[in-house]
């Protein structure tokens, strides 16, 4: 990849991203570029494909956008120079992971998903935050600068995710998420919103700051998100949309796969219709996880069979379409497994009250960040917990053992393992919820089985995948 960095050295020019000639010959040079870094990876053929699909596919979806007159190429300008700048040229960035590698004996983790507050204008059925109007948890703004610091000078880290919670709700002393984003200029914020309160002032200060995008969470198409987010939510989330295009902003979707949405996944018409029609750049894709308000509906959660067929369309939309689509458990092969509990690379994440958690799907905790500081230490002191380090020890085995990145996930693909290898006595649940998970006898059971379901149907395509180089085109849905 530092090849990539000196293929187009340190700024991209304004003149490349402003027309549709200069466009095409980036997208062409930076093909060839990340062609070229690919060339000496010791990965197999197939994840060797789908890395590069995940980077050209997002720079695909931005340059098409800009053809169309959706994106900016103000921002492109100021996202891809900061990128270019500091993950490539930036000495004190490359200092500071090197130091970590060094101190600690691992890489740092790439990000952080930060949830500053707990509140919520919406109510949705099976929201893992267990999030609305009444729960006014939040963090300091003080203590969120602290954290995007500490990540930023302790870890190198220029990627910080926000969630919630709705993120724009959240408001300190007379400060928000988008005056914590012009604080940090050099680093790339993704927010997950409902989009309800993105409005022309606020996607005018985005497209000024250049440094932030948001993903709109939907569940499908009307039907599906008005019944999960309420009537005439999806009408208004069109509407929010419209006007981020009328600004430039480069945007995404957020997606909560469930039973009841799981047939519109399947079809590719949904996928034309958020790239294609909407503009959308990119989506991220979550699997109801049964947490928060989803653990009294457990029977929203995908089946084994309906998570493999989820993982045949969007392979193919990804390879076949270019379409930007990051499954979280289908997409193993792009991140070499799970990213969480702070691995190099990876991610943790820190709730609204300032629990520090592996990720944002396993709601149990060792430290606090109001404790940590209190104590006059960092992030870094959570990173070497006990909980932490067996699931990055958990990582690298099962890396080493079995290899099957279609089953990344510790807590839902892995379950008997989590409890039994992973998950320490001292580990605090986040809320009431979590702390029910650990003693209901069910909840384990269904979680052990569909481990149990999911490696019968998924090992045989792993395989395929490694050993044959890359997906069959057809005949494997059943």
């Amino acid at each position: 990849m530092k090849r990539m960095g000196r293929g187009l050295g340190t700024q991209v020019p304004s003149l490349l991203l402003s027309t549709s000639v200069g466009r095409k010959w980036l997208l062409r040079r930076v093909e060839k570029v990340i062609e070229d870094s690919f060339r000496t990876s010791v990965d197999p053929p197939y994840v060797r494909e789908v890395k590069k699909a995940f980077l050209l596919s997002l720079l695909r979806q931005g340059l098409k956008q800009m053809d169309r007159g959706r994106f900016s190429p103000r921002f492109a300008v100021r996202a891809v120079s900061l990128f270019m700048k500091e993950i490539f040229f930036n000495r004190d960035y490359l200092r500071v992971l090197e130091e970590f590698r060094e101190r600690y004996g691992f890489h740092p983790p790439a990000f952080l998903t930060l949830s500053p507050t707990q509140k919520c204008n919406l109510n949705c059925v099976g929201c893992y935050a267990a999030s609305h109007a009444a729960t006014a948890a939040s963090l300091p703004y003080a203590i969120a600068r602290r954290i995007v610091r500490e990540m930023h000078d302790l870890m190198g880290a220029r990627f910080i995710v926000i969630s919630g919670g709705e993120p724009l709700l959240w408001r300190d002393g007379g400060k928000g998420i988008l005056d914590l984003a012009e604080e940090f200029p050099d680093t790339l914020f993704l927010m997950y919103t409902n989009g309800l309160l993105i409005d022309e002032k606020v996607a005018e200060r985005m497209v000024k700051l250049g440094n932030l995008t948001p993903a709109i969470s939907v569940e499908g198409f009307k039907e599906h998100t008005d019944a999960r987010r309420g009537e005439g939510i999806f009408d208004r989330i069109l509407e929010r949309m419209s006007v981020l295009r009328s600004w430039g902003v480069p945007f995404g979707v957020s997606i909560t796969a469930t039973r009841e949405n799981i047939d519109l996944l399947l079809d590719e018409r949904f996928y034309d219709f958020w790239f294609e029609e909407q503009g959308a750049t990119y989506m991220w894709m979550f699997h109801l996880m049964p947490i928060g308000r989803a653990k009294d509906t457990m029977d929203l959660m995908l089946t084994p069979e309906e998570r493999r067929d989820l993982l045949l369309v969007v392979e193919r939309m990804l390879l076949e379409k270019s379409y930007f689509v990051g499954d979280f458990w289908n997409a193993g092969a792009a991140s070499e497994g799970c990213i969480a509990y702070g691995r190099g690379g990876g991610y943790f994440y820190i709730d609204w009250h300032g629990n520090i958690m592996p990720c944002v799907f396993i709601p149990y905790y060792v430290h606090n960040v109001h404790d940590l500081y209190r104590e006059g230490k960092t992030l870094v002191d959570a990173l070497m917990s006990g909980f932490f380090e067996a699931g990055r020890t958990w990582q690298e085995e099962y890396k080493l053992q079995d290899g099957n990145f279609f089953m990344p996930c510790s807590i839902r693909d892995h379950h008997p393992t989590f409890r039994s290898r992973i998950l320490p006595d001292e580990a605090k649940p986040e809320d009431q919820h979590a702390a029910e998970a650990l003693a209901d006898l069910e909840y384990y059971e269904t979680l052990c089985a569909f481990h149990t379901r999911l490696k019968e149907l998924v090992d045989p395509l792993w395989k395929e995948r490694v050993e044959g180089g890359g997906p069959v085109t057809s005949g494997e849905r059943g």
